[in-house]
């Protein structure tokens, strides 16, 4: 790409991809995104096969479908950018001022509108080893008046018209990530989240699918947005037959008003393509993410197996009971003790203390120490459940500091789990509670928080009335980028009742993700399904929950539930005290399969398999086809006899390998291929893709996993 200010296009490849931006008017647009192209393509030649006639009852030359498409153009679909003054300069327009490469795989362009006074840059990152396109917006206002922006967002990206279904994530508590696919035609798609985090039933991706596609044939195309708050998906088809789609943050009324001189960044927009189905675009981001600075971190020791303390006592933090539960845990094979809600000042229920983060004497009068030291001698890090944004009524903190909620006062504020929100736009709200954080991560030897956040932000107004949901997120990552600096070796993990808040974003400043509170191995198959489209299994907190769940009330073998939590970061949250010989020493064995496998299971690359509705079947494949883990989960009764064949993915066609069902010891199956596969037989890669193995009579929610080694 030239960096001239003239450069008329842009062009930036990937490893498969490339994204071409014509810079030749008045507005950048783009004129491809999607597969890689030749080299030595002359963009123009692009231009010509784009070329369209003037068609009935339409402009002679339609308005661009540019990056930012604006009102001034008379873009008929939604504009990527709504600002004004007191009602006036509504109309913006802007020119390319100049197109500049400022890094290898890094393009911004600069574009002016001196009537209405505001400047916008386009930042275009395409990484050439990597296939996904980060994109973000800049907007400045260079006028002498405030400027009211109603929305910013991120740069829009064309679909092709052969895009003709949409897949979003949606669900609710303890049912995230559920994939919901809806056609795609003319008109608009939208949806808006108010809830003050990416909350459970509307996270920030989106995936436009060119059918028929599948898990591993067919274009798909990704989008994310890396923003932990209120956003906007907009995907829109116009009666020309272009398509696009649109993200950016969702503001309240006022809620974004810019000085002269000052600018707003739009979240960054993660955009990915691949032409070899859904699990492929999983690839591209799962790459990506492991690509990341911030993902070094984890790479550096394999990811601890958690015990976590919550289902097994809640808030009744008994000292000698707990110390059990640290023998136990180290017994199976935990490598972390996370001590979960209970330990701080007057926390006996969910209804006081939250805001008062000291060690309360009366549980423990001498403090965490005992406790610390007594995981700490049995090999295992010490973990703390936190959940600093919060506050109840009923604390030291709220009583010192009423004002220091959000609240949109006369207005009442709902109830919801006894708690209020504290106001992360504020300084001293912000200065406060990382004094707080930093006095217990300096005072003992932790190496994990798990920062929780229990409810939505439904009335995110500020003392002065104003809006605060855009300025509390930009507070909780202020407060997280201060303790990783402070903290570098502490891992944080994002929760929010599970997973209602999971994007790039607080990913850059966290560790993993809790992907939902359901333990319930069978619900977990579907959550942790949807969540893996974006997220790579180290990020996903995965944990092996107690007999009879505590949310569904449903009793799962422990092998289901170990054979299920293995597939990411994995953990258990179970009374260990309440099992049964039988049961520990099973779920041992499950801790010892992880740890052996965890190596592939956190750098692989992920085949979801095409199985019915009562089917789940996955593997994890060594990124050069040296071994792969495959696991099949049966949810309910087959529909006939007999179950189809498991055709594997991802495997050397030309090699050889040793095929072994390793997980678990008993299978209620009479198989004669079971019992080989028990004791190892060595098949080739192309048979078992293409024709696969024959499954097993098995009785529902009942799993198997089969380990893979290339031989010679």
């Amino acid at each position: 790409m030239s960096a001239s200010q003239s450069a008329p296009f842009v062009r930036l490849d990937g490893k498969a991809t490339s994204l071409i931006v014509d810079c030749r008017g008045d507005a950048p647009a783009v004129l491809h995104w999607g597969p890689r192209l030749a080299a030595d393509l002359d963009p123009m030649d692009l231009v010509l096969m784009a070329t369209r006639e003037a068609a009935p009852c339409s402009p002679e030359v339609p308005p661009p479908l540019a990056l930012t498409p604006l009102l001034g153009q008379g873009f008929p679909g939604a504009p990527g950018l709504r600002a004004h003054r007191d009602g006036q300069g509504w109309a913006t327009f802007t020119r390319i001022a100049s197109v500049d490469a400022i890094a290898p795989g890094v393009a911004e362009i600069v574009s002016v509108d001196d009537h209405n006074g505001l400047r916008l840059v386009h930042r275009l990152a395409l990484a050439p080893d990597l296939d996904v396109l980060v994109a973000s917006t800049q907007l400045t206002n260079t006028g002498a008046r405030t400027l009211e922006v109603e929305a910013c967002a991120a740069p829009t990206l064309p679909l092709p018209p052969e895009a003709s279904h949409l897949i979003h994530l949606d669900g609710r508590w303890s049912g995230e990530f559920q994939m919901r696919r809806t056609p795609f035609g003319q008109g608009a798609m939208v949806r808006e989240n108010r809830r003050g985090r990416t909350s459970h039933d509307a996270f920030p991706g989106l995936i436009a699918e060119c059918a028929p596609a599948s898990e591993a044939t067919g274009e798909v195309f990704g989008f994310h947005l890396g923003w932990s708050g209120n956003h906007r998906i907009h995907a829109e088809t116009l009666s020309d037959a272009r398509a696009f789609v649109q993200m950016g943050e969702l503001f309240m009324p006022g809620e974004l008003r810019l000085a002269p001189g000052a600018t707003y960044d739009s979240p960054k927009l993660y955009a990915g393509y691949s032409d070899r189905g859904l699990s492929g675009l999983s690839r591209a981001y799962h790459d990506f993410v492991r690509a990341r600075p911030e993902h070094a971190r984890l790479r550096a020791k394999p990811r601890p197996v958690h015990y976590n303390t919550w289902e097994a006592v809640y808030f009744d933090h008994d000292q000698d009971r707990l110390a059990q539960l640290v023998d136990a845990a180290a017994a199976i094979g935990a490598e972390r003790f996370v001590l979960d809600d209970g330990w701080f000042k007057g926390r006996r229920d969910d209804t006081a203390g939250l805001g008062d983060w000291h060690v309360d004497e009366e549980i423990y009068p001498n403090g965490l120490k005992p406790l610390v030291d007594r995981v700490l001698a049995a090999g295992m890090e010490f973990g703390l459940w936190v959940e600093p944004e919060m506050v109840n009524p009923r604390s030291d903190l709220f009583r010192a500091h009423p004002d220091w909620v959000l609240g949109c006062p006369p207005a009442p504020q709902l109830s919801f789990r006894n708690q209020l929100v504290l106001d992360f736009g504020r300084t001293e709200v912000r200065d406060y509670m990382y004094d707080r954080l930093d006095a217990l991560l300096t005072e003992h030897p932790i190496a994990y928080l798990k920062w929780d956040m229990n409810r939505d932000i439904s009335h995110p107004g500020g003392q002065d009335g104003a809006p605060g949901a855009h300025a509390h997120v930009l507070g909780l990552y202020a407060v997280l980028d201060r303790l990783r600096a402070a903290h570098p070796a502490v891992e944080i993990e994002s929760c929010a009742s599970g997973g209602g808040r999971a994007d790039f974003a607080v990913l850059e400043r966290t560790d993993r993700v809790w992907t939902s509170d359901s333990n319930d191995a069978l619900d977990r198959l579907s959550i942790q399904k949807g969540a893996s489209l974006f997220l790579p299994a180290e990020l996903m907190g995965a944990h092996v929950g107690p007999t009879d769940c505590h949310i569904t009330g449903r009793r799962v073998s422990m092998a289901t539930r170990v054979s299920t939590a293995l597939f990411g970061h994995f953990g258990i949250e179970a009374n260990l005290l309440a099992l049964t010989d039988e049961e520990r020493a099973e779920l041992a064995e499950g801790v010892a399969l992880h740890k052996a496998l965890r190596g592939l299971i956190h750098t692989g690359d992920l085949h979801r398999l095409d199985r019915p509705a009562n089917e789940n079947a996955f593997g994890v494949v060594a990124t050069d086809g040296s071994e792969a883990v495959f696991a099949y989960t049966l949810i309910r009764e087959q529909d006939a006899y007999f179950a189809g064949r498991l055709r594997l993915a991802g495997l050397d066609a030309d090699a050889r390998y040793s095929v072994r069902l390793v997980w678990p010891k008993a299978l209620t199956t009479r198989s004669p291929l079971v019992d080989t596969l028990r004791e190892g037989v060595v098949l080739d890669g192309r048979s078992l893709m293409c024709v696969g193995l024959q499954l097993p009579r098995m009785h529902p929610q009942a799993s198997f996993i089969l380990r893979l080694t290339r031989q010679g």
